[in-house]
């Protein structure tokens, strides 16, 4: 299986414009309040943060964040690590936790053990693109294909908005 920054191109790519975006966070804020009144929501750093803060927005939920993360200064890691601690907020709370994708659940699973390590009273789990086996309690959108955020189409080199090479192969 690739790793998260490694592309499939037998899956396809999925480009997600802002519109979009909008619109999935939306659904996915409204699946949460059907089923479930969270006090505070957990959005997992880097990219997850993004739809968390749109999520609490419209839940008009208390937003914290948490990193969780494959990335060391030097190099991509096979598995990923909590690289700090659990908001303190999060104690005695209904928490929801928040991250763009999930596939096989290791970064999910790191940060729902965080968050109850740190005395949640309940946590549930949501994304925006459910990519693989691990299964959230809330999703916008099921696919298998390579997903490209708006946010994360392009980086800086040299001062020049270049295409993100992570995703050349899809």
């Amino acid at each position: 299986m690739p790793r998260r920054y490694e592309v499939d191109p037998s899956k396809g790519r999925f480009d997600v414009e802002w519109p979009l975006f909008g619109e999935l966070s939306r659904a996915l804020a409204l699946k949460v309040a059907r089923e479930y009144e969270p006090e505070i929501v957990v959005g997992i750093a880097t990219a997850g943060v993004i739809p968390a803060a749109v999520v609490a927005a419209i839940l008009d939920c208390e937003f914290r964040s948490i990193l969780v993360s494959r990335r060391d200064e030097d190099h991509v890691r096979e598995t990923p690590s909590v690289l700090g601690a659990a908001p303190h907020e999060v104690r005695g709370r209904r928490v929801l936790i928040v991250d763009e994708t999930c596939d096989t659940g290791d970064t999910m699973r790191l940060a729902i053990a965080a968050i109850v390590n740190a005395g949640a009273s309940e946590v549930r789990t949501a994304v925006s693109f459910k990519t693989g086996p691990f299964e959230p309690d809330f999703h916008a959108l099921a696919t298998e294909s390579t997903i490209v955020l708006p946010w994360d189409r392009e980086i800086l080199v040299e001062g020049d908005l270049q295409p993100n090479p992570k995703y050349q192969g899809a």
